[in-house]
């Protein structure tokens, strides 16, 4: 188990030079040849418009991260944390050895969070600050006397190494980062959310060095790795997706991992507004037909960003509803009071519990959505079933587009017959896409999914929002032209004339949009402004609109 330690963030480059001496020794070597960095308390998307960055942001003291473009235009991500000098190694293991020798002085600790309390009690009773204490205590006290520098450098690493994630806990630390990849011996990339790709310093610098971490952190999440199980799947503590492979036999660069990051405060729908993913006005119809039960698959390749938008617009969910998530790694949160999260239990073990299972408990329950982390096999049967007798249910799926879907909704393994298929309301469409040199994320599109047409066999679509790359603008076609807002939603909201619909979705476009002029990003600040208008109306959100109800928003 890896505990977590909630650490203070110094938030000034003066301050941090001042309280931590690798930082001051870090600056100053890198000012003899570089212009100094700007330093940043926080890494926000605006900085990705820099061209060439060079900038130290802090993700909790003692830690820093320096972030610069080389002279090759590579960006790197360089740790600013404390190391222990070649020449104080031999004080580092004898400190742990004899921390090793008089930890039985010390009651077991019954909850790994006192973990890292008791190793702070047995490097004291072990180590001394030569700086503060007096001539007298050094000759008394048995401890091994160490300068402040080494006292602090010591300790934290200590501290970093049994109860922290080793020399990846800086990673850890960063909410900035999605993926962190080891492709074997030597440096580690990792995908930064503002600046893509980016090179660290980060090193295993032999074999047994990567093989050593990687056995420890596999071990440490309950699934350990060796030559007889290579290849292993696991969740961290923080929720984060880890893959490890173990040996040159199977990967020729030596050991390598893949570690996915998942933030602990889901990204909004309203921030996804404002990167301009989706419009506010393919959100607006997004809010509406959840919150009527339509059935969706978010739909993409690798990294194309579907549980970020999947976890962004559960909150169109209605606040009454009771939902369940069925997954294999804990990916969604929900903001609702009523969710029940399910999670499968997959170890080659006859106690596994597995998606199918899951989902047949959770039809039992009779939720008013059920949300899948993922569909790839024979689960996807039992998600058609629950569509059928009236359970919506949202998911991801890899599709490039709605006919690789559909085809790989009716083929092996998962095997849905194709006239089942117009139980799925609404298939979007997310890719990861490069504008001007730079990585984004789009929805490319929004589809209906009307009926199933037997003469040819096929599916009837109707497209309702498409991406347009030339204008990066989202268009919707729909206008007036909506199965599913007017064949569905307006009769189930008792509309007379079905066309109404259309101010409502004009209406919800214009709180989105007020929303993200107003700033209100943080996905819980957002899901109480949804609650607000869910149960108050208009007249209940936190600002003004303008007078609903004239002519209807122009197509993006």
């Amino acid at each position: 188990m890896v505990v977590r330690v909630k650490r203070e963030r110094t938030l000034s480059l003066n301050d941090a030079i001042k309280n931590f001496e690798h930082v001051k020794k870090y600056i100053t070597e890198w000012s003899r040849t570089e212009p100094m960095p700007t330093f940043y308390p926080d890494c926000t998307p605006a900085l990705r418009k820099i061209k060439f960055p060079n900038l130290i942001y802090p993700v909790g003291d003692p830690i820093f991260i320096h972030i610069y473009k080389d002279k090759n235009g590579l960006i790197n991500y360089h740790v600013i944390e404390p190391h222990v000098d070649p020449a104080n190694i031999a004080k580092y293991d004898m400190i742990m050895e004899k921390m090793i020798e008089v930890a039985s002085s010390l009651p077991v600790p019954h909850d790994v969070r006192e973990i890292g309390p008791v190793l702070e009690k047995l490097f004291e009773k072990v180590a001394v600050n030569g700086d503060t204490e007096s001539a007298l205590t050094k000759i008394v006290n048995p401890r091994i006397v160490l300068s402040q520098i080494e006292y602090d450098t010591i300790k934290y690493l200590i501290l970093r190494n049994r109860v922290g994630y080793g020399k990846l806990e800086p990673v850890f630390l960063d909410p900035n980062l999605e993926d962190i990849h080891c492709t074997g011996v030597g440096k580690i990339k990792m995908i930064h959310k503002v600046f893509n790709m980016v090179y660290t310093n980060i090193e295993f610098h032999d074999d047994i060095s990567l093989n050593k971490f990687v056995i420890e952190m596999s071990e440490r999440v309950e699934r350990p790795t060796s030559d007889a199980n290579s290849v292993v799947d696991a969740m961290m503590p923080d929720g984060s997706r880890a893959n490890f492979i173990y040996g040159r036999d199977i990967s020729l660069e030596g050991t390598s991992f893949t570690l996915r990051k998942f933030s602990e405060v889901p990204t909004s729908i309203t921030q996804i507004i404002n990167w301009q993913t989706m419009s506010a006005q393919l959100a607006a119809y997004l809010w509406i037909a959840l919150e009527h039960g339509m059935n969706l698959f978010v739909c993409g390749e690798t990294a194309s960003g579907k549980t970020t938008t999947l976890n962004a617009i559960s909150a169109f969910i209605k606040p009454t509803d009771k939902v369940y998530t069925v997954e294999n790694t804990p990916e969604v949160t929900m903001p609702h009071d009523c969710w029940q999260h399910l999670l499968t239990r997959e170890a080659g073990k006859p106690t596994d519990i597995t998606y199918q299972r899951l989902l047949i408990a959770s039809l039992r329950s009779r939720p008013n959505y059920i949300i899948v982390g993922e569909i790839r096999g024979q689960e996807g049967n039992i998600a058609f079933q629950a569509m059928q007798t009236g359970h919506p249910v949202m998911s991801t799926f890899h599709a490039g587009n709605v006919t690789t879907m559909i085809q790989r909704i009716t083929g092996e393994p998962i095997n849905v017959p194709i006239t089942f298929v117009d139980n799925l309301n609404l298939c979007l469409i997310q890719q990861a896409v490069f504008q001007n040199g730079r990585s984004l994320r789009r929805v490319l599109s929004l589809t209906e999914i009307e009926r199933y047409y037997a003469p040819e066999n096929k599916m009837v679509t109707r497209q309702v929002f498409e991406w347009e790359p030339t204008t990066d603008k989202h268009t919707f076609r729909g206008l007036f032209n909506s199965y599913i807002l007017e064949a569905k939603v307006a009769k189930m909201m008792g509309l007379t004339d079905t066309r109404e619909i259309y101010k409502e979705l004009d209406l919800r476009t214009k709180i989105l949009t007020r929303m993200v002029e107003e700033g209100i990003f943080n996905y819980f600040d957002v899901w109480e402004v949804i609650k607000k208008f869910h149960f108050g109306g208009v007249d209940a959100l936190p600002f003004k609109l303008e007078r609903v109800g004239g002519p209807i928003l122009n197509a993006q």
